[in-house]
């Protein structure tokens, strides 16, 4: 048992240790001559922007969801006690 439990401790710790993980790659420079490099950074630049205004819009959206939800709530409130509501008179 004592056999087993220290194999898996070394299983363990040499699984984890860092001589076994790889090197991360460097990211090129943001001067670099190379155009395909240049495009990728182009498109993920212009994929960021396109995703901040989406994200905005829906936070309007969602905003403006919500106030048309309470409004359609009071009338409905309002329908059920019997009092007319203002859009209807």
């Amino acid at each position: 048992m004592k056999k087993l439990v220290s194999t898996v401790l070394f299983c363990l710790f040499s699984a984890a240790s860092t001589c076994w993980a790889q090197t991360g790659t460097e990211k090129p420079s943001a001067g670099t001559n190379d155009q395909i490099v240049q495009m990728h950074q182009q498109i993920s630049a212009a994929n960021r922007t396109y995703d901040a205004k989406v994200a905005a819009a829906k936070r309007v959206y969602l905003r403006q969801k919500a106030a048309a939800g309470k409004e359609r709530d009071a009338s409905i409130a309002a329908a059920r006690d019997g009092v007319p509501s203002s859009g209807t008179q």
